[in-house]
């Protein structure tokens, strides 16, 4: 358990004592909270891995977040305006909410189809009163596995605390926290690993063999995607689209962004 100050640290170990915890198979309940770690959101999530086929390594960027949890029982998820999406009781709720819930909130209040209850996910573990996660940092990070033995090469955070901090406030702070991550990786053949997916709205490029950051660029807007790179007239391009992301709550955009080596 974190905080930014031994208040903080209290209360989420006092979350954590009031909880239900017995490890990864941990059983849902109703009656109290209980801790899913991992979090659906990670380990590795939808943007997947990269291989690099001559060194045999898999890049793999993943997320480290427990989720705060509650199964909620039909009859009281009802009297909360909890309904499934397509129920006509939740179409003729006030456009923009859910019950409630803010529309596009993920896991708070979702009822699910056909079974008896609805969920609540404290999706990260998040404070009320800062917005701060509950478990200690990193969050997320990015490492290089050996294929052929499963050994893990190299490991290391991914993201910093430039965008993140307290009551939604950005830090500026260029830390290596390790930050919540969505979208993949792309290896090139001259050891480059290109990556954004972090909430500090930076794309990187990553030495391959040591992990390290050595180059790295502000994104105008989210950059939860995978990036690509192609080559046209012998010259190497990198391409994003950054949108944005309302779970990683990194800013909205339509831009597709292309960086290109100098021509020679």
């Amino acid at each position: 358990m974190w905080g930014m100050s031994p208040i903080d640290q209290m209360i989420c170990r006092i979350g954590f004592r009031q909880a239900a915890y017995e490890g990864i198979y941990t059983p849902p309940t109703t009656d109290r909270r209980w801790i899913q770690y991992p979090g659906y959101n990670g380990g590795s999530d939808w943007g997947g891995v990269a291989v690099d086929p001559r060194r045999g390594w898999i890049i793999a960027n993943y997320n480290d977040m427990p989720n705060y949890n509650r199964l909620v029982p039909r009859e009281e998820a009802n009297e909360k305006g909890w309904f499934p999406r397509g129920d006509p009781r939740l179409e003729a709720q006030t456009p923009g909410s859910r019950g409630g819930v803010p529309e596009g909130a993920e896991g708070a209040g979702d009822p699910q189809w056909g079974v008896p209850y609805a969920i609540d996910v404290n999706a990260g573990w998040r404070m009320k009163s800062t917005g701060m996660l509950c478990k200690q940092p990193p969050y997320g990070g990015i490492r290089a596995i050996d294929i052929r033995t499963g050994r893990t090469v190299w490991d290391r955070p991914l993201g910093t605390a430039r965008k993140n901090g307290p009551f939604g406030i950005p830090s500026m702070l260029p830390i290596d926290i390790g930050t919540p991550n969505n979208g993949g990786s792309v290896v090139t053949a001259g050891g480059l690993i290109f990556i954004a997916a972090a909430t500090d709205d930076l794309i990187r490029a990553i030495d391959i063999e040591t992990g390290e950051t050595v180059w790295s660029e502000a994104l105008p807007a989210g950059g939860q995607a995978g990036p690509m790179v192609y080559e046209q007239d012998g010259r190497q391009y990198l391409v994003l689209m950054t949108g944005g992301h309302h779970f990683m709550e990194t800013p909205k955009g339509d831009q597709v962004i292309a960086w290109a080596l100098p021509q020679r």
